[in-house]
């Protein structure tokens, strides 16, 4: 599989959901979901006053005069809310009016003694100061609502999604079929086969647009949910439609596809309190649902395999996942994700039958048959600016993977050409790929040293099977 990157499918916005009957009565009426209400008083955000309060004056304590705008742009409500929550605040001398101007948003408000005095001690107790945070009923429902278990793929997808990479024909059926059973797919294979990259690439499957929210709020405290570095907004431009009556508290997102490698521990897959702030972080597949989660180099980490395995073993068989605050209340948030690993090991060689027994489908990445590799290289040299005769390739493939016994993996065209291209910078030469450049790029890659005739010694070969040469 070749590098080529693809802006993916156009997206598909948020729809209101159509019910039995409207809150008013009426039958065969739209009601719109939560995330689509723009909430209009305190009662409709679904928070405490005390909470909402406390983030008000969190606001206020960072510039001890605020203007009504800077609260609405913080705390992500409409100005109608913000400006009720404020009253309260007045009412409790906590807040003064500052100025009031013509209009109804030129308005700056002030802590007083005792005001400040409050803030300081809600900051300190808990340093959240941004959006407020929605209801874990309303984040349950959003997830159930946009749940990846209700689309589907068919096999024009999936040839659409990866038009631009060099995979068998075989590998992508597979895979698609893999993705309308909804359950956990393992992919394994040798290291370089192309396997991460592939994974991270079937986020293109599920298009669409998610709502994220920036925080959920489970007995008073906070669960910071979305993530800058997992979650993709869309465009103004694309969301525009939806973003009308989309509640702030809410970020219209494309599907996640979240990525653990090797560096994965079982505390990462609770949540994580952080006791200086005050507030806790959802765990990687929390972010991830409504999209794709990702364990990379499965066996590879820190913890036990097999304990790690166990983890998963309830959110695969029933969909949901436990999580514990630091206060002792339970409660549970839909696993809704689609569950890819990735690994270098054999499945028999993970050594646990009750995780594989719920895997949906394994399947195997392994080297590319010679025709697939050679359009690999071609797209690379073209990608690098570089020519390349075909005696060149041939020379790639007889010379130095054949009697190497390296089998045709996937990363190597761009890994070497990478060499190749550095050399002729280096040299000045022309951006012409040779013979030599490549010997000396597959030395440097490997490490080798060449011997008389220009190859690597048999003794740093590496065992390749005659199946793997011939394999399409």
């Amino acid at each position: 599989m070749n590098e080529h990157h693809d802006t993916g499918h156009a997206p598909r916005l948020l729809e209101p959901v159509t019910t039995g009957r409207s809150s008013n009565g009426d039958h065969g009426t739209t009601s719109l979901p939560p995330w689509h209400m723009l909430p209009r008083t305190i009662a409709d955000t679904g928070l405490e006053i005390a909470q909402l309060l406390g983030l008000l004056m969190k606001a206020a304590y960072l510039h001890r005069t605020v203007t009504l705008a800077v609260l609405i742009d913080t705390l992500k409500l409409p100005a109608v809310v913000v400006n009720e929550i404020a009253s309260v605040a007045v009412r409790e001398r906590l807040l003064e009016i500052a100025h009031r101007g013509a209009s109804d948003l030129d308005v700056r408000f002030r802590l007083t003694d005792a005001g400040y005095t409050r803030a300081a001690e809600a900051s300190a107790r808990c340093s959240y100061n941004g959006p407020a945070p929605v209801t874990l009923d309303a984040y349950v429902e959003a997830v159930k609502h946009h749940s990846v278990s209700h689309g589907s793929v068919t096999k024009a997808d999936v040839t659409a999604a990866f038009h631009d990479l060099v995979i068998p024909v075989h590998l992508l059926d597979a895979i698609g079929m893999a993705l309308n059973t909804c359950r956990a797919l393992m992919i394994y294979g040798p290291a370089g086969s192309g396997k991460t990259y592939l994974a991270q690439r079937l986020g293109m499957l599920l298009p669409g647009a998610v709502p994220v929210p920036h925080a959920i709020t489970v007995a008073g405290e906070i669960i910071q949910v979305f993530d800058p570095l997992v979650h993709v907004p869309f465009s103004e431009s694309e969301a525009s439609l939806a973003r009308r009556s989309l509640d702030r508290r809410w970020v219209l997102c494309h599907r996640p596809v979240v990525l653990s490698g090797g560096e994965l521990t079982l505390s990462m897959l609770d949540l994580r309190y952080d006791r200086t702030a005050g507030f806790y972080q959802a765990p990687p597949h929390m972010k991830a649902n409504n999209g794709i989660y990702i364990v990379d180099d499965l066996g590879r980490q820190l913890v036990g395999v097999d304990d790690l395995l166990n983890r998963w073993i309830v959110p695969l068989d029933r969909s949901v996942d436990m999580f514990t605050l630091q206060t002792g209340v339970r409660f549970s948030v839909p696993f809704d994700v689609w569950p890819v690993f990735s690994t270098n090991l054999e499945p028999s060689e993970l050594g646990d039958d009750a995780f594989l027994r719920r895997l949906g489908s394994k399947l195997y990445v392994g080297p590319l048959s010679v025709d697939d590799y050679r359009e690999v290289y071609q797209r690379t040299v073209a990608d690098f600016g570089l020519t390349s005769a075909e005696t060149v390739f041939d020379f790639l493939v007889d010379s130095l993977h054949y009697e190497s016994d390296m089998p045709l993996l996937a990363c190597l065209p761009r890994d070497l050409l990478r060499l190749v291209a550095s050399g002729v910078r280096y040299h000045g030469h022309a951006p012409q790929v040779t013979q030599e450049g490549l010997l000396a790029a597959w030395q440097a890659y490997y490490g080798l040293r060449a011997s008389a005739e220009g190859m690597p010694p048999a003794s740093n070969r590496h065992h390749w099977s005659l199946d793997q040469r011939t394999a399409s």
